[in-house]
């Protein structure tokens, strides 16, 4: 399972949760739900994950550090500002809204259960391994922002 830390591409990752949302969808067609302006809200959702991500990359370029999550050696600054100030993965955390809207346009509830698969293996492929790896680099500085600011929100 080790060979797994930093491999995928979280927005692989991010297609795949999506297409096995879809097939869960189709797969339990009894648990399918609607309600007034779903598609609207929907779309609110999505886009709001797709603005918080983006504010994520905009932070990191601003900083010309690397957005490439595979190869945290490259990391050039420890990103603190902005949307960092509200969650340590700004970028994974519009991932999982995406996901969210996603999800309500399915109108499935039964796709919802990918949710956590995609939670879990973010923690553990991804984001651990990204912990780690700023904790050695960055130290202290490291530390404290990782107890002031939250892994998700």
């Amino acid at each position: 399972m080790n060979q797994l830390k930093l491999k995928v591409p979280p927005v692989v990752l991010l297609l795949i949760i999506a297409l096995m949302m879809w097939g869960t969808a189709d797969l339990f067609m009894s648990f399918s739900f609607s309600f007034f302006a779903s598609s609207f809200v929907a779309l609110l959702i999505a886009f709001s994950g797709v603005m918080f991500a983006l504010l994520g990359v905009y932070q990191f370029r601003k900083q010309s550090t690397t957005v490439d999550p595979r190869i945290p050696e490259k990391s050039a600054s420890l990103v603190t500002s902005g949307v960092y100030q509200i969650s340590r993965n700004p970028m994974y955390v519009g991932m999982l809204l995406m996901l969210v809207g996603w999800g309500i346009y399915l109108g499935n509830i039964a796709s919802f259960i990918m949710l956590p698969v995609f939670i879990l293996y973010m923690n553990r492929f991804q984001i651990m391994p990204e912990e780690t790896f700023m904790a050695e680099k960055f130290g202290l500085a490291y530390l404290q922002y990782q107890k002031s600011v939250r892994r998700w929100l």
